[in-house]
């Protein structure tokens, strides 16, 4: 039967365990730079609230800091278990940027977290203030590793093919890591982890000023989020166009299907569209909105340059990789095209949302918001989140066939000794487990943002320069 193919259901199982792992990377990467921000802040000026603020987001951090670290571990064992084929062709690529993740993510970041935690009292506020930079530096640079591993199955580069072992073999590591995939999409990836905690820190906020609590530090709160917004919304346009020209020169195929482009188009006929109605192939629009040159200047950066179609690429493809057996090498069109302006949608609406929350708020306004505007600031949350993710739905489905493009198709990847039965066995346990923890991830959050700062929590004696000392409390 399809549904019990160990293709169909390992492709389910990781993607749906990918997905819930990423649920907590964006904000761990976000949130430690929030608490190191708001504790900088704390040790330049000695202001109360921020020390208020680096306590309230330092739990939701850690909340989520040990959740993402459990499933990632999970991420990791599904290599052996549903993926051995493509584990045996790039373990020796993937070896060296995975133990370098491992070593900060495990061993930098837990070390330094550690220090943090119980160094309140006990270490200068300075060097207290580092230990948080450190794990904020550890944090992204673990994401860079990562996605250099991951850039290697978009643009395979620094390696050689062992034909007697059938397996990549890395031969330059620096190739590795200045992939360009890797380049482009790392400072990408790093600002919509910034917008994702840009975005609970406004709904906190929110929730706490629509009730009319703790109002001068979650009105700080609030228009540092704001900004915080904008400006990494901003960073996410500017590194998504370095991007989309990296994905254009390695993988045409993923930009074609984004649009869903058959023919190859030129200049004005390279429109971009904005919203589409049609068959689910793509191959018939029923009603369309377009943006003409815009494909164009996406993809070449010129307004004259040439998009390659679906039906061209899949023509040289089925020649150039004719031993793979595949005729096909188009993508889900549904999925990648639909998956492409979610991802363009939801952040543009996060930012939205925030513009008009900093107009709203401003000094010279001369009333407060109205409820149904904190409503759509507390509800806001999921945009950037949403984003984020289906942004990894598009790199990854779009990728598809390819397990690693070029190389290695997603079918050849699959450990051949698991039969299907298993897969689902575990696919079931996986999703019942990841259900309930999910519950109380979401349930720990909600507890620590909806009960706020702890505003009897009071700094110790300063010392003569001016500079806080500890504090008196340092329970979590």
């Amino acid at each position: 039967m399809e549904w019990l193919d160990p293709l169909v259901l390992s492709r389910w199982q990781f993607g749906l365990t990918t997905v819930y792992h990423y649920l907590f990377v964006p904000l761990t990467i976000g949130m430690a730079t929030v608490t190191a921000i708001f504790q900088t802040m704390w040790v330049r000026t000695a202001k109360i609230e921020y020390l208020h603020l680096t306590r309230l987001f330092a739990k939701i951090f850690l909340i989520n800091f040990a959740m993402g670290v459990v499933t990632g571990i999970v991420q990791e064992f599904q290599f052996g278990m549903n993926w051995s084929d493509y584990s045996r062709f790039v373990g020796d690529v993937f070896g060296a940027p995975l133990a370098f993740e491992g070593l900060l993510a495990f061993f930098f970041e837990a070390t330094f977290i550690g220090l943090w935690i119980f160094g309140w009292d006990k270490l200068p506020p300075k060097l207290h203030l580092a230990t948080i930079w450190c794990v904020v530096v550890g944090s992204i640079l673990s994401a860079y590793f990562i996605i250099a591993a991951n850039a290697f199955m978009q643009n395979p580069v620094g390696y050689e093919y062992n034909a007697a072992t059938n397996r990549a073999e890395l031969v330059d590591f620096g190739a590795l890591l200045t992939n360009p995939v890797a380049v482009t999409a790392f400072p990408h990836t790093i600002f919509g982890a910034f917008m994702f905690a840009a975005g609970v820190v406004i709904s906190t906020s929110a929730w706490h000023l629509y009730r009319g609590q703790h109002t001068s530090t979650m009105r700080i709160s609030l228009r540092f989020g704001l900004w915080a917004m904008l400006v990494s919304t901003a960073g996410v346009v500017l590194t998504g166009d370095q991007l989309g020209l990296a994905m254009y020169a390695t993988q045409p195929m993923k930009m074609a299907a984004a649009e869903a482009t058959f023919n190859t188009v030129c200049g004005k006929d390279a429109a971009f569209s904005l919203f589409t109605l049609g068959t689910p192939d793509g191959k018939t629009d029923l009603f369309s909105i377009r943006v003409p040159y815009l494909l164009s200047l996406l993809s070449t950066h010129t307004v004259d340059g040439c998009v390659h179609g679906i039906n061209d690429l899949n023509a040289e493809y089925a020649e150039r990789f004719a031993d793979t057996g595949l005729t096909e090498f188009t993508p889900i069109l549904w999925v990648t095209y639909w998956a492409f302006r979610w991802m363009i949608g939801l952040g543009m609406l996060h930012a939205f949302i925030a513009l008009v929350g900093l107009w709203v708020t401003r000094k010279s306004a001369k009333s407060e918001p109205a409820a149904w505007m904190w409503k759509i600031a507390i509800w806001s949350y999921p945009l950037a989140l949403g984003a984020n993710i289906v942004g990894w739905v598009f790199t990854e489905m779009g990728r598809q066939p390819w397990i690693v493009f070029s190389l290695m198709t997603t079918r050849d990847g699959v450990s051949p000794g698991v039969s299907g039965v298993e897969v689902l066995i575990s696919l079931i346990c996986f999703t019942a487990i990841y259900a309930a923890l999910a519950v109380v991830e979401v349930a720990l959050i909600i507890r620590a943002a909806q009960k706020g700062p702890d505003t009897t929590e009071k700094p110790a004696d300063a010392d003569e320069a001016g500079t806080p000392g500890g504090v008196s409390s340092v329970v979590y």
